[in-house]
């Protein structure tokens, strides 16, 4: 950009919270943004336990990162903004275990609705709430079916993990798919901040994965029970911390962002009838 030149939209990503540098007049930049019908990224996660080796802030900062990520790759096809990441989530399942705040799904959809519904006030159309938190994922779908049919857009929500399983399964040794305090969600933070994770407990962070939707060993998969986590493991860690490294958490960020872009980006998803 030349010495003087006003910052456009087009100078980097935008965020809600972390314009581009120079930027002084951010409501130009959204107002420009929502004028190119940009899409909006609403990253969700939670503040919960993981485990005795990781952080309670796992869950917003992977959807975080990956919403940041994303970004960037969609900004060659389309204008895309990315609000604060909300740190909580419906945690109550972990609550039996120290480290955990919980939001209820009354205090989840007030905050969801409200995010939503200031962008659409703003005038952005295309809003994708980006989700890092597997007790969040059911509620969200029913937010924003309620929202569609409330403000009559193409409003989504995914949870990464679930849109990226293909290229997680490729990557990780000792599990088939993203748990929780696992070896996925272990490599990626230690590829983001290593200082957050304790290595000496590493080798003992390990927990049963139990298919199915109650996880009871003899029961139906298809059958629902709600359980908390301590039930299942008494560290609260579901999977195989052991196996993580810095490079396989790079290598799942980098993968992970560029499914969130190709899905976010494909037209389909927003021109589709309701």
């Amino acid at each position: 950009m030349l010495s003087g030149a006003r910052p456009t939209v087009t100078d980097a990503h935008l965020a809600l919270g972390h314009l581009p540098p120079g930027l002084l007049d951010g409501s130009f930049a959204l107002n420009a943004a929502a004028a190119r019908n940009a899409i909006v990224i609403v990253p969700i996660g939670a503040t919960e336990q993981h485990g005795p080796h990781l952080p309670s802030m796992v869950d917003w900062r992977c959807v975080h990162e990956v919403a940041h990520r994303a970004a960037r790759l969609m900004n060659d096809k389309t204008p895309t903004v990315v609000t604060p990441t909300i740190p909580f989530g419906m945690s109550e399942h972990h609550m039996s275990l120290n480290g955990t705040i919980t939001l209820d799904y009354a205090t989840m959809f007030a905050v969801i609705r409200c995010v939503v519904t200031s962008a659409i006030r703003h005038g952005f159309k295309r809003i994708f709430v980006l989700n890092g938190h597997g007790g969040n994922t059911t509620a969200l779908q029913n937010m924003i079916g309620e929202l569609t049919v409330e403000h009559h857009l193409p409003l989504a929500t995914g949870t990464y993990w679930d849109i990226a399983a293909k290229s997680i399964a490729k990557l990780l040794e000792k599990q088939k798919a993203l748990l929780h305090a696992c070896e996925a969600e272990t490599s990626m933070i230690m590829a983001m901040a290593p200082e957050l994770v304790n290595p000496d407990e590493l080798s003992q962070m390990h927990g049963p994965y139990i298919p199915g939707l109650s996880a009871i060993p003899g029961v139906n998969e298809g059958v629902y029970r709600w359980r908390q986590l301590s039930s299942r493991s008494p560290i609260g860690v579901i999977g195989e911390a052991g196996a993580a490294n810095a490079a396989k958490g790079e290598k799942l960020l980098t993968a992970i962002s560029a499914d969130v872009a190709e899905a976010l980006v494909n037209e389909r998803l927003w021109s589709e009838p309701i």
